[in-house]
């Protein structure tokens, strides 16, 4: 089914079938503006907002959205008052198919940067937003391989930044676009800097180890890059005293947004929605407790609100057990002509690599979450993976290899070098992992790498096409393994002799 100029579309006015959740809760105006708006906050945050609203009662917690990468979603969402549909697909215990529809109504509007720049800054500033919230991906924060501000990229922000700061006015009128994520942040902190906003919490909800600490050290050196004098001083005595950073967990599938998945939710709704998501039952969040003014009753709608050890720890059990496993089914699948990480994570070739990794080399380095059954959450990530309704391609997983593989492997690639052991399943991936490089940058196929794509094609050439000579050469690149892995004579025999095997079975790349 394909929309046509008479097709009735999504709004707050539109009669819902039977079996499809209206929202419980609309909220009054925006409590929270976040950064990165998307599927994954759509089939996230959003719902947990929204949730958490309907259970407390306070309904102050509408969200401004900020579209980074699909400008064409503004108008889609202004036009349906904001309204939006998550498609929740499971399995049943025979394995057949069960959807939930769902419309969404917390976020109030979206505004893309290119064109609104001065109203996200605004909206930051103004003293009803409480909560600045992001999910912009690893690359989003602009950081080089060494973890420090990349200049390059941030440049256009920390010059509008210094001249912003440098006015003393709270106007944000004429702001120029914001080049990046986090200096859209910076800037919109300087602008309730200057307006002598109240207190506001960052609260960062990408899938990054310590994602709280991470984006304030990133913030910090961004104002000593743009405002080292006494405006900068003062604005970081500001950031010090009215801003907290907690750190969170965030877990739900959310495969990219197709064509097919318009349609299905059109067929359910009998109206068309440009802004309707997928996504798998589950979903977790974990809150550090660092709140610096109001927040919605989250834990309401089921999130948990912990100390920051049990963040940390739950960071662990997920990015080492759930997306260190992703990756490395990822990389193999393409590898091997899978497309959906539901094909690739039950063929026999991939499946007993995904167990070792998640079972032998994931699962002893954590530190157990409280109350927490690592080995129940375990063989649970293996079904979630299975389950082919939510579409998940490998193409879509092995995106940003050189930015997710030290967060997913390098911590538990330590723990067992240091150990003595030869983690396989690390090893097995990392093989996969070359193995997709030197056939994507033979084959002329995307790397989907921005940030590493110009080092990654220069090593695998200068290497030549052999896969070990490929494979040597990738894990000395700078910032890949942590501390001397990349020399490690056990870690290196294992990876080659993987990289032989994946290359001697086959020679095609999905």
């Amino acid at each position: 089914m394909h929309p046509t100029p008479a097709t009735r579309r999504l709004g707050p006015g539109t009669p819902l079938p039977d079996g499809v959740a209206a929202p419980p809760a609309v909220p009054t105006g925006v409590g929270i503006v976040h950064l990165g708006w998307g599927a994954f906050h759509r089939a996230h945050q959003a719902l947990y907002t929204q949730d958490a609203m309907a259970a407390s009662g306070d309904l102050t917690w509408g969200i401004l959205g900020d579209v980074e990468r699909t400008p064409s979603l503004v108008p889609a969402l202004r036009e349906q008052g904001g309204r939006y549909t998550v498609l929740t697909v499971g399995r049943d215990a025979d394995g057949g198919v069960v959807e939930r529809a769902q419309v969404v109504a917390s976020v109030l509007d979206v505004a893309y940067p290119g064109d609104e720049t001065p109203r996200l800054l605004a909206a930051m500033a103004a003293p009803t937003t409480h909560v600045i919230t992001l999910t912009v991906t690893e690359k989003g924060y602009v950081r080089t391989r060494a973890g420090h501000l990349d200049l390059d990229q941030a440049r256009p922000d920390v010059e509008a930044f210094a001249a912003e700061l440098a006015t003393g006015s709270p106007a944000t009128d004429g702001a120029a676009p914001a080049a990046t994520a986090v200096g859209l942040l910076v800037r919109g902190l300087g602008a309730r800097f200057r307006a002598g906003g109240p207190v506001v919490t960052v609260l960062s909800c990408d899938n990054m180890a310590h994602n709280g600490k991470v984006l304030k050290a990133v913030t910090d050196e961004f104002v000593a890059a743009a405002a080292p004098g006494p405006e900068g001083a003062a604005f970081r005595t500001w950031i010090d005293e009215s801003t907290t950073w907690p750190s969170s967990m965030v877990d739900r599938i959310t495969p990219a947004v197709t064509s097919a998945t318009l349609d299905r939710v059109e067929e359910i709704l009998g109206a068309r929605d440009d802004a309707a998501i997928s996504a798998e039952p589950f979903r977790q969040w974990v809150i550090e407790d660092a709140f610096i003014g109001p927040r919605p009753a989250w834990e309401l709608a089921g999130a948990r609100i912990v100390d920051a050890h049990g963040v940390t720890s739950w960071e662990e059990a997920k990015l080492r057990m759930l997306n260190g496993t992703h990756s490395l089914i990822a990389y193999a699948g393409r590898l091997f002509g899978y497309a959906t990480m539901a094909e690739a994570v039950v063929a026999p070739e991939i499946a007993e690599h995904a167990s070792a990794y998640l079972f032998d080399d994931a699962l002893p380095s954590v530190t157990p979450p409280a109350g927490a059954d690592l080995p129940a959450y375990g063989r649970d990530l293996l079904d979630r993976f299975a389950n082919p309704a939510t579409g998940h391609t490998t193409r879509q997983v092995s995106t940003d290899g050189t930015q997710k593989i030290p967060f997913r492997w390098g911590a538990a690639l330590r723990h067992h070098l240091e150990a003595g052991r030869v983690p396989q399943g690390i090893a097995f991936g990392l093989a996969a992992w070359s193995e997709f490089v030197r056939r994507a940058v033979r084959d002329g196929v995307d790397l989907g790498d921005p940030a590493g794509a110009a080092t990654l094609t220069a090593t695998a050439t200068d290497a030549g096409d052999d896969a070990a000579s490929v494979a040597r050469a990738l894990l000395a690149v700078p910032g890949v393994l942590p501390d001397s892995a990349a020399t490690h004579p056990g870690l290196l025999a294992a990876v080659t002799e993987h990289a032989r095997a994946l290359a001697a079975a086959g020679d095609g790349l999905l």
